[in-house]
């Protein structure tokens, strides 16, 4: 339920092609929807602009297959953050006589994508340093790309070799808002921010040897970043950084 939604429900009862009772009918699981092991916030989208999103960690195959089907009954797009292939099983074999969601393994997300309407007004780009931090990236980019924004991604440019970095300076200079992904010492969001003048969004990333913590070095990196245009996000958290990208592109 967006406010989209919203507003045509109230039309339709303007004019009488709806009952007032079949108008509460539709509203009935606003504020949640109760399924016992989980609480289902579908006025989610009205309050911030996009539904609900799954973390899939935890919850058993069944438990993600009925949560992705109920939220997809209320007609959305439907995403599930870190979610094994067996839960995107159960989550296909629930869809068997409805739209079909995708599974991307980079991203490890489950994807149910309807609304494709473009809500941002420019171009989000998501950097990886590494190769090795493209499936945090691949998060940023579905989180994004699902919440209406034209998404480009550059991946493999980190600081070892900076010329591969400033190939990109054109692409860079065009984004409105840049999502960086990075290990080891996590520097480049900082060479990212001195080059251009838009928000960036660094993730550290949990890749690297003994000393870089499982992205607690980065993290600390990016967070004493000398580019005062770079906010930082937990370690690995693409989700997070797509969507805060999402939410400044529309503004």
């Amino acid at each position: 339920m967006n406010s989209e939604a919203l507003r045509k429900l109230f039309e339709q009862v303007r004019k009488k092609r709806l009952s007032p009772d079949e108008a509460v009918e539709r509203l009935r699981h606003l504020p949640f929807e109760d399924l016992g092991f989980a609480k289902l916030d579908h006025h989610r989208a009205l309050r911030q602009g996009m539904p609900e999103v799954i973390f899939a960690p935890g919850k058993t195959p069944r438990q993600v297959a009925e949560i992705f089907t109920r939220l997809a009954a209320h007609g959305g797009n439907v995403l599930a953050t870190r979610a094994t292939e067996e839960q995107y099983a159960a989550v296909a074999a629930f869809a068997d006589h409805g739209p079909q969601p995708d599974y991307r393994p980079l991203a490890r997300a489950i994807v149910l994508q309807r609304d494709r309407k473009r809500h941002g007004k420019g171009v989000i780009v998501v950097v990886s340093a590494g190769t090795s931090d493209i499936p945090v990236a691949e998060e940023a980019v579905v989180t994004a790309e699902l919440m209406g924004n034209n998404v480009q991604h550059i991946y493999d440019v980190g600081v070892a070799g900076i010329h591969r970095l400033l190939a990109h300076r054109e692409a860079l200079a065009k984004a409105r808002v840049i999502v960086v992904c990075a290990g080891m010492e996590g520097a480049l969001p900082s060479v990212v921010g001195g080059l251009v003048g838009v928000p960036v969004i660094a993730v550290p990333t949990s890749i690297g040897y003994g000393a870089a913590f499982e992205g607690l070095a980065a993290l600390l990196g990016m967070m004493n970043s000398c580019a005062s245009n770079v906010s930082v996000v937990n370690i690995d958290n693409g989700f997070g950084a797509g969507y805060v990208a999402a939410l400044i592109n529309r503004r």
